[in-house]
């Protein structure tokens, strides 16, 4: 597909604790990435049943460095940042659409209800950029590996924007590594990438373009059934 991704394997605004900081450099990059000094970002958080608390840590972190907007097709955006369901279309004239983490399969049938994944489509198309963590980055590929279910499980389920597969918090969650190179290896999952905690891979038009880290151990990983290669990974400033 024709467009600008960028999928975190965790940290952003809402890790905190990963990159010790006021405001994530892997956040800074994005709005940098916008070339606007105020960019117009609408974060959704359809994978976490639009929590509150996840509203709230978005908009501490973006409601004075953006054009604040908040997308929730449960109805529960605060007043004010809301961007209404019946005005889906102004997703269109977002500079970023930034997409939070929990369940990546209640993600899935929610947005497909909704007709999001064409309307996202046509949104990177334009320019504007796709982001998302952990779930909000599994959803791009054409598969996964999620806790949508409980255990980990692989999910060949996703909108196909992104080649491959793609596991979150690698080296993070304890079983995540061994179970992302298990589901590759039987073909459970197809070839793909693996992203620690504040480390995000970069997408342009369907091509990997880097991965960049928040962290100055932040890993990497291409992943195939002949196991593990180590990306190289920039660290930002």
């Amino acid at each position: 597909m024709r467009g600008t991704i960028l999928t975190l394997g965790g940290g952003g605004f809402s890790m905190p604790e990963v990159h010790g900081r006021d405001f994530s450099p892997l956040d800074s990059e994005l709005t940098r990435m916008s070339g606007k000094e105020r960019p117009r970002v609408c974060f959704v958080a359809t994978a976490s049943g639009d929590a509150d608390s996840y509203h709230d840590k978005f908009l501490a972190a973006y409601a004075d460095r953006a054009e604040a907007k908040v997308l929730s097709l449960f109805n529960k955006a605060p007043e004010g940042y809301e961007l209404p369901i019946n005005g889906l279309e102004q997703l269109l004239d977002q500079d970023i659409v930034y997409v939070g983490g929990g369940s990546t399969a209640n993600l899935l049938a929610v947005w497909r209800l909704h007709g999001l994944p064409a309307l996202l489509e046509k949104a990177a198309a334009g320019g504007t950029i796709l982001a998302g963590i952990s779930a909000g980055a599994n959803c791009w590929y054409e598969a996964s590996s999620t806790d949508s279910f409980g255990p980990t499980a692989p999910l060949p389920d996703g909108l196909g924007f992104l080649p491959g597969s793609f596991c979150p918090h690698y080296l993070g969650e304890e079983d995540r590594r061994e179970t992302y190179v298990r589901f590759v290896g039987s073909g459970a999952l197809p070839a793909g990438y693996a992203a620690d905690d504040g480390v995000a891979l970069l997408w342009r038009d369907g091509e990997l373009v880097e991965a960049i880290s928040e962290r100055p151990d932040g890993v990497a990983y291409a992943v195939g059934q002949d196991g593990e290669a180590t990306l190289d990974v920039r660290v930002l400033d």
